[in-house]
């Protein structure tokens, strides 16, 4: 969805600050990790009901995310390095809904709750497919600098970070926005599934036929 139009406005800015932290010897997985950190410092100013400090923290999180890929392609894109990427953006991504549903239980639990089930969903159907396509050797045409196979959906990176932003700027209307997210969640999921399923069934196929 909208991946491809961010990266593009992102890709140059990005590129050029990577440089300037690689010349300072700042790497790809301690840039993972400090954005890590500031991603979590999110979740008390979540609990506390400090919607603006945690929206700051969120978009550091984000350009954190950016700048450790950045600083990959100049020092090489390693698996150790996207394993701990996404490892700890799925752990983020659980966090922020956590941090609205302690901060008013009532209101958010079943809708925040709802949202991390969803999550669930799509972060294992992509975490699944990622493997079995690797295991195959077969190949993204559009992600090729990435070291997982990313599957496209309605809800990639760029769509939960504003789904994330519109919590903050309007943490009343936490459980409509989230409900609605988690639907678009689930067309993500199915998708994947079924999509993944037909694309490894093709490529066994394809292999039995070469034997």
């Amino acid at each position: 969805m909208l991946d491809k139009f961010s990266i593009q406005l992102i890709r140059k800015p990005l590129a050029m600050s990577a440089i300037g932290l690689d010349k300072l010897g700042i790497t790809a997985n301690q840039t993972t990790l400090f954005g890590f950190a500031l991603g979590c410092l999110a979740f008390p100013a979540l609990i506390f009901q400090q919607y603006h400090l945690a929206l700051v923290l969120i978009v550091l999180n984000r350009v954190c995310d950016g700048l450790d890929g950045a600083l990959a392609r100049i020092n090489g894109i390693t698996d150790s390095g996207g394993f701990l990427d996404i490892s700890l953006d799925f752990l983020f991504y659980s966090l922020i809904p956590f941090g609205f549903v302690l901060a008013n239980p009532e209101q958010n639990a079943i809708a925040g709750a709802f949202l991390i089930f969803s999550f669930i969903g799509t972060g294992s159907s992509f975490l699944a497919f990622a493997s079995m396509a690797g295991k195959r050797n077969i190949e993204n045409p559009i992600y090729k600098n990435k070291s997982l196979y990313y599957m496209s959906g309605l809800t990639e990176g760029t769509e939960t970070i504003a789904c994330f932003v519109l919590f903050c700027l309007f943490p009343a209307h936490f459980a409509i926005i989230a409900y609605i997210y988690s639907s678009l969640c689930w067309i993500t999921t199915f998708n994947r599934i079924w999509s993944g399923f037909h694309t490894l069934k093709e490529s066994e196929e394809q292999d039995n036929i070469n034997a």
